[in-house]
């Protein structure tokens, strides 16, 4: 899993938190799971590479108002199941991080899709 800067590493935590409240509340065996199980670790090193790629960088709108669905169909569909459970539980557990969403909701979207502008390429560029 890449390391995400500012705003992306703020997505990616809220992410994560989701995946948590989710899996704990779905996937839980014997009780108390220490971390995510299997499909949530596979889910949320989609996301992070996703998030790593996206072509708006750090002016990227939250996904449900990207113009731009990179997610394939199933994760796509794995991730509105995910937010829909534990997006309303945020409020409880994750105040901070459920606030900062919502605010980022608001954010307008970028008309133009900038130039190279994702982490990944940035990453790049300063390795050369």
């Amino acid at each position: 899993m890449q390391q995400l800067p500012d705003l992306l590493g703020l997505e990616f935590k809220t992410i994560k938190a989701m995946v948590k409240i989710y899996c704990h509340a779905f996937h839980k065996k014997e009780g108390v799971i220490a971390q995510e199980c299997s499909e949530c670790r596979e889910f949320l090193n989609y996301a992070n590479e996703k998030l790593d790629r996206c072509p708006y960088g750090q002016k990227k709108p939250t996904c449900n108002k990207c113009p731009i669905h990179c997610y394939k169909p199933e994760q796509r569909e794995q991730a509105r199941v995910i937010m829909r459970y534990a997006g309303p539980r945020m409020l409880l557990k994750h105040p901070i991080l459920a606030i900062r969403h919502l605010r980022a909701e608001k954010r307008p979207v970028p008309t133009v899709v900038p130039s190279k502008s994702s982490n990944r390429h940035i990453r790049k560029k300063k390795s050369c």
